[in-house]
């Protein structure tokens, strides 16, 4: 949401300047959560964050997905 990114120090206007989108844009895509996986794992390189892709199972394991070559 807004506050994550705005508690990370780094408003709407500077994270959509740094992903190459609109504050407008990106703003719309927060309120509907509506984001591709590859457009996350551009807000986690510029941020310099980790976004994990995994599916979390009943027994609490984990698998860990890797898109590599995949348009998402």
């Amino acid at each position: 949401t807004n506050s994550s990114f705005v508690r990370n120090g780094i408003s709407i206007a500077e994270l959509a300047r740094r992903v190459g989108t609109s504050p407008r844009n990106l703003n719309a895509k927060v309120k509907r959560e509506s984001f591709r996986v590859k457009e996350l794992d551009e807000i986690a390189r510029v941020t310099d964050c980790v976004f994990e892709k995994k599916f979390i199972l009943n027994n609490n394991n984990s698998i860990k997905i890797h898109f590599e070559g995949m348009e998402s």
